[in-house]
């Protein structure tokens, strides 16, 4: 099945309540755990989550890495607003620095130590652009945690996936992880995007049906 592109960006209101609203503690809590798994040594430092959404990963992060700094980007609005919310609630206001950027345009007075995004990259058109920004924004030698949704074979296995994963969720949910799925990257074509940017050293793991992660150091 070739790749369907979707809007860049969740500037609907309703689509981003939806998303805030949707139960992801699992595979958030999961992310976090792998970083763990993935970079045992690591303790404090300056990380960036691109496309940080309503902000439940960079809570997730402190709460496991109290001495980070953590700069959280999402060219949504109504995304940053939400998160805006979720962080002042968890009592995170003086440690998490939100950014309403695009990823492409976003300057940094300091690279960062850790780079994470989770659930970007399939909405991004060229995708050399995100590996290109990441290489631009991580120090040398900075921890790359990469998460994704994994394009399957047909609409109809996508429907699947959200029937099996969202049967629950609210309607637009339902809609939007749908398309997602359609916009994704496999796991070869991920695998490319890599060597194209000399960052074969970070390697691809799929961990279910639904997903895939690259992680490592940067040269």
């Amino acid at each position: 099945m070739k790749r369907t592109l979707e809007p860049e960006l969740m500037e609907d209101v309703a689509q981003a309540r939806a998303y805030a609203r949707a139960d992801f503690a699992e595979e958030n809590q999961g992310f976090v755990d792998r970083f763990r798994g993935y970079f045992p040594d690591w303790h404090s430092g300056h990380v960036v989550d691109l496309g940080c959404g309503p902000g439940d990963i960079p809570i997730r992060f402190l709460r496991a890495y109290p001495e980070a700094r953590v700069t959280a980007v999402d060219a949504s609005r109504p995304m940053l607003d939400l998160a805006a919310e979720a962080i002042a609630g968890a009592g995170l206001a003086n440690h998490i620095t939100l950014r309403c950027e695009r990823f492409q345009s976003l300057v940094l007075s300091e690279q960062a130590d850790v780079l994470l995004s989770n659930s970007l990259l399939h909405h991004v058109p060229n995708p050399l652009q995100f590996w290109f920004r990441l290489k631009q924004l991580a120090k040398p030698g900075a921890c790359i945690l990469v998460m994704d949704l994994l394009r399957p074979d047909s609409p109809e296995t996508a429907q699947a996936l959200v029937e099996q994963y969202a049967p629950k969720e609210d309607p637009i949910l339902k809609r939007d992880f749908y398309h997602s799925l359609l916009a994704a990257f496999t796991e070869d074509e991920v695998a490319a995007q890599l060597a194209e940017m000399n960052l074969s050293r970070l390697l691809i793991d799929v961990p279910d049906d639904r997903h895939w992660v690259v992680g490592g150091t940067i040269l």
